[in-house]
């Protein structure tokens, strides 16, 4: 199950029949995850180039192609559909350009059929709401699928502790709502709930009990771990990890059949309650994005509109993205903005409309579940009653300080950890890693009553304000009338020894989630980060919040405190301390800027506080950038050799398109077609004997000017269908791309035309064009290839591989091959 043999189905595909069998995106592909190494022999050879049926865009570029002026609409020269030309193989970039050239066609065929008849009419009309259909129908999926997930996961989280004697399916909240016997001080303890050592050895306090709960604890939790990971490795491999960075990878274009397929959603919905319920350092936020993308893309097979056009899809896969979001945090308007700043890669305005539909839809399903028990789609709603102060700003930037050195330090060191996995044998026994992380995460955690409680819950209690319902050791301050322990509504007041000892359970709690957070993410189950992420800055902010509230009730006559804190006064609210500390680590690790303040208000309530959050995120990006400005996802994207070309990366070199295509002056020359005098016998041996993915077609070895580019896949399709479909296609016929047949002897056999493939307007550069304009322009039109040219004569091509080699190499300092202006341009053989 090595991750180097899917990359390796996905190239070298000759026949008409393997390609069609590997169509499906529900594919189930047996491999942990994908791994792209950009300097492999057989990638050396990979030109990502394609085309469809008759493409003939009428666009101008700046190269001076031979097509270049073609005003002939898409399917005009298509004497009759190829099945299976135009589609993609997989691991291959999708052609952004010729599939929004094939939307247009389909839609001016609608609109000029609809005035026919009333079933064109109504097919017209289903055309047009099949977009707004397509999004609800993922949008109410991932809803529930999100209220299923929270339920299961809070069960399973509770059932390491105890069990509710009562109702097996209620978790310890549930069990004890309707009890008679439950006290203010001890609102968690009802006869209906039994602890497991109350269960085994009838007894609820004493070292034996301990014991035994610390061994329940630990068992559940590797069993869960276990399960989950097993789960992943036979039935779905794809369903490990966050699933974002593929996300962004497959919204770019890349095609990564099986990832978003219905296996994947089945398992990755069961193992990610199993990972949350194991207690490891993860988050459901990140996989829940995953799972709404792969409703978006099952529902999308339900129509053609989407499932025959691969951008068309990925505006569903936008929208689904936002949904995504909006269920994990129950922050539509976050989702939407999030899909926006940190996923998609083409994001029209009605894309923007459905996403925020979608996400609409889904906080509605979400919200009639009510997984939460409390009423609101999310489980963190706070309400502070104080209001934060200009001097607080110190802080709240001093927080952001500390997110972005975590955001950089958990960056490297979690990027040179998955780098040591992939590359020693260590990363060989997925199963082991996963049962070893879980089994010193339970292990070191259930001492520690913060690090045992569920994440969410840790967040909760970290952002509550405390108040006269509040019984958590934050809260134990002494009252002022007569030094006894109180739960005064204020909490600004003398701490009590118990806050005291929370800080230190606290400090230790803070150490351990950051340790572990770096071996976690990316173990082979899913695993999000922004839990985890938001924990550790929660910690962090709580502990800022409560030394900057005694420091103000004991030195309240600072100039800093004179002016706004009055004795006795509530002044300081340590929870927004927790929530701008989350806020802050989130950003250090992500690098979101708008749509994470939005998120975090949303996911609050806390819209009074946007400034501080600002302030806080801002200058967490502005510290991450310092050490790097890839966030986690760029870095696990790059680590993983997806082609992903990232639109905030400036180019600022002043190499040349010459400087970076192929062949250079020492490779072999470029492999390339004529227009009208090649037998199939020549032409299945250029494919049979080199590894090419496309081909250009020039006018003859003598003009070398071009003419166009077809694509092996089609070709080779192409021959196929007129074998089958064709009488006297010989190994002798000749083969053309031309309109008109050439002049032939009366005994040659039956030529080939093959002018139906042929693009004959590829996007072409001249060999001048400074590689700024390159990159932009690969990045604005998601091209896959585009041809080097000097007056008309073809000299190379460069692929969206080579431009990620050429920024690798610029990244690394290393001087990419330039060619001296002194030698002449190569030029093809003769």
């Amino acid at each position: 199950m090595e991750s180097e043999q899917l990359f390796n189905r996905g190239f070298g595909r000759n026949s008409y029949n393997s390609i069609t069998s590997a169509s499906s995106d529900e594919e189930l592909l047996d491999g942990a995850g994908v791994i792209m190494d950009f300097h492999t022999t057989e990638d050396d050879n990979l030109l990502d180039g394609d085309t469809s049926p008759g493409s003939n865009y009428a666009m101008s570029n700046g190269g001076g192609g031979a097509g270049a002026s073609s005003s002939t609409h898409l399917l005009d020269l298509l004497e009759e559909p190829i099945p299976g030309v135009g589609t993609y193989d997989d691991f291959h970039t999708i052609d952004w350009v010729r599939e929004k050239c094939k939307d247009r066609e389909r839609h001016r065929k609608i609109n000029s059929k609809k005035k026919e008849s009333a079933w064109e009419f109504t097919k017209s009309l289903y055309d047009a709401w099949s977009g707004w259909l397509v999004v609800t129908l993922t949008g109410l999926a991932s809803g529930a699928l999100a209220g299923v997930i929270d339920i299961a996961a809070d069960w399973l989280n509770d059932l390491k502790e105890g069990v509710c004697l009562s109702a097996m399916w209620f978790n310890h909240e549930q069990c004890c709502w309707d009890s008679n016997e439950t006290t203010f001080a001890e609102r968690d303890k009802c006869p209906q709930w039994k602890t497991w050592a109350e269960l085994i050895l009838g007894q609820a306090e004493g070292p034996g009990s301990y014991i035994m709960n610390y061994f329940m604890f630990t068992f559940w939790a590797l069993s869960f771990a276990f399960l989950a990971v097993s789960l992943v490795k036979v039935f779905a491999p794809y369903a490990c990890g966050s699933g974002i960075p593929e996300i962004k990878t497959i919204l770019s274009g890349f095609i990564i059949r099986g990832y978003l397929g219905k296996w994947t959603l089945m398992i990755k919905t069961i193992t990610l309650v199993l990972a949350v319920a194991s207690g490891l350092s993860l988050g459901k936020e990140g996989p829940l994005v995953h799972v709404a993308c792969c409703c978006g893309n099952i529902f999308s097979y339900l129509f053609p509109k989407y499932s025959k056009n691969e951008a068309k899809k990925r505006e569903v896969l936008s929208a689904a993205s936002a949904a995504g979001v909006s269920v994990a945090f129950g922050a539509p308007i976050g989702g939407v903005l999030f899909s926006l700043e940190e996923v998609s890669y083409y994001f029209p305005l009605k894309t923007l409309w459905r996403s925020f539909f979608a996400a609409l839809v889904a906080a509605f399903v979400l919200r009639s579940i009510n997984p939460f028990g409390n009423s609101r789609l999310v489980l963190f709603y706070v309400e502070y009653h104080t209001p934060w102060y200009l001097f607080e700003l110190f802080p709240f930037i001093l927080l952001g300080v500390f997110g972005g050195l975590w955001g950089a330090f958990f960056i490297r060191a979690n990027i040179a950890w998955c780098r040591r996995r992939k590359s020693t044998r260590f990363g060989k026994y997925p199963v082991l890693e996963v049962i070893t992380v879980a089994a010193i995460t339970a292990i070191v955690a259930f001492p520690n009553p913060y690090t045992r409680q569920n994440t969410s819950e840790l967040i909760k209690e970290l952002f509550t304000d405390c108040g006269p319902l509040e019984s958590s050791q934050l809260c134990q301050y002494r009252s002022q009338m007569n030094g006894s322990q109180a739960y005064p509504a204020g909490s600004d007041a003398a701490a009590a020894p118990g806050v005291y000892s929370a800080m230190w359970q606290l400090s230790l709690a803070l150490v351990f989630k950051i340790i572990m957070t770096i071996f976690t993410f990316g173990l082979k189950v899913p695993s999000g980060l922004f839990i985890p992420s938001m924990a550790i800055g929660a910690i962090a902010g709580r502990i800022v919040g409560i030394a900057v509230e005694q420091l103000a009730y004991y030195h309240h006559d600072w100039f800093l405190f004179r002016e706004w804190c009055e004795v006795g006064a509530d002044c300081i609210t340590p929870g927004l301390y927790a929530m701008v500390g989350a806020a802050a680590c989130l950003g250090g690790v992500t690098r979101m800027t708008v749509s994470l303040v939005v998120i975090v208000f949303e996911l609050t309530g806390g819209l009074e506080y946007i400034v501080p959050l600002m302030a806080a995120v801002m200058t967490s990006k502005w510290v991450g950038d310092a050490f790097g400005r890839e966030g986690i996802y760029e870095a696990h994207i790059r680590l993983n050799g997806y082609p992903f070309l990232d639109a905030k990366e400036e180019f600022t070199h002043t190499t040349l398109a010459r400087d970076v295509m192929r062949p250079r002056r020492n490779d072999t020359p470029l492999a390339v077609l004529t227009q009208d005098d090649m037998t199939l016998a020549e032409l299945q041996n250029i494919i049979s004997e080199t590894s090419y993915n496309g081909f250009p077609v020039i006018v003859s070895k003598e003009s070398q000017r071009l003419v166009g580019f077809a694509l092996r896949r089609d070709i080779t399709i192409a021959i196929e269908n007129a074998r089958r479909k064709q009488e006297g296609i010989m190994l002798n016929s000749r083969v053309y791309f031309t309109q008109h047949a050439p002049t032939l002897p009366a005994d040659s056999p039956r030529p080939l035309k093959l002018r139906s493939i042929l693009d004959m307007s590829p996007f072409t550069v001249t060999d001048h064009t400074p590689m700024e304009i390159v990159v932009d322009i690969f990045r604005k039109l998601g091209l896959r290839q585009c041809l080097v040219t000097h007056n008309g004569i073809l000299l190379g091509i460069i692929t969206k591989k080579n431009i990620l080699e050429h920024l690798e190499e610029l990244k690394q300092h290393v001087e990419p091959l330039v060619i001296s202006p002194s030698h002449a341009p190569p030029t093809l053989p003769v």
